[in-house]
């Protein structure tokens, strides 16, 4: 059994979770502003589906990527270095999580909703969650979203509609971010993919235990305006 919220955002510790399904740690609330910051703070997010009522998980362990380790391939390097991609921050949020919503080959549904993505262009619109976007001859071809709080980024979600360009929009982000002086990038679910871009499994406590010293750190909501094609990608510079 797992509690059901309603009310105030008083979400139960996450070592609480249960193990199966790993990090399930409670139902009910709402995906207004202050339940999800709140949430994140703690090492808590949502996702269910269209016909689940809201579902909080904190797994453990949990997959993160610290800003200055992302591994980057010599051909993606070449490729940023090139400018291949016009990448921008906070462009077309909408743009990016509406992409990030549609079908994949193999997938039977997207976990991001309607509600869930009303939701997070509100966070938007009031400087908490943020895109990277990649464009190609003036078209969007790749690119992320997630939520800022202190020094720690929330990732939720990426798609690439051509080669490597979520990977780009990956190391703008970790370029952006280690520049900014965030510390991790929380991945949420561990995947091979982001195993192999630098990504490593943290356990919950040690990662509740940064979270909260990163989340306390100085760090203002706003939009990003930074152009992020104007980053050096020097062949022995690491991202």
């Amino acid at each position: 059994m797992i509690p059901w919220l309603d009310g105030e955002p008083d979400f139960p510790p996450p070592s609480m979770a249960l193990r199966e399904p790993n990090g399930l740690l409670a139902a009910g609330g709402r995906l207004e502003p202050e339940w999800l910051l709140s949430a994140y703070r703690r090492g808590i997010f949502p996702w269910f589906g269209d016909d689940d009522p809201i579902l909080w998980w904190s797994p453990d362990p949990r997959m993160v990527l610290e800003p200055v380790s992302m591994k980057i391939s010599r051909s993606l390097r070449r490729r940023l270095r090139r400018h291949e991609f016009d990448v921008r921050l906070d462009l077309d949020f909408e743009a990016v999580i509406r992409a990030c919503a549609e079908p994949r080959a193999g997938a039977a549904g997207t976990w991001i909703t309607d509600a869930m993505r009303a939701a997070y262009c509100r966070l938007h619109e009031l400087g908490h969650a943020h895109s990277v976007e990649c464009y190609a001859d003036g078209r969007l071809v790749g690119g992320l979203y997630g939520v800022a709080i202190g020094r720690a980024f929330f990732g939720e979600s990426m798609f690439a509609r051509t080669t490597d360009a979520s990977k780009a929009a990956l190391a703008h982000l970790c370029r952006h971010l280690e520049n900014r002086g965030f510390g991790l990038i929380d991945c949420q679910m561990t995947t091979s993919h982001l195993a192999s871009l630098g990504g490593y499994e943290m356990p919950r406590s040690e990662f509740t235990r940064r979270l909260a010293m990163l989340t306390a750190a100085g760090g203002d909501a706003g939009r990003w305006t930074e152009h992020a094609t104007d980053f050096d990608w020097g062949e022995a510079t690491p991202c």
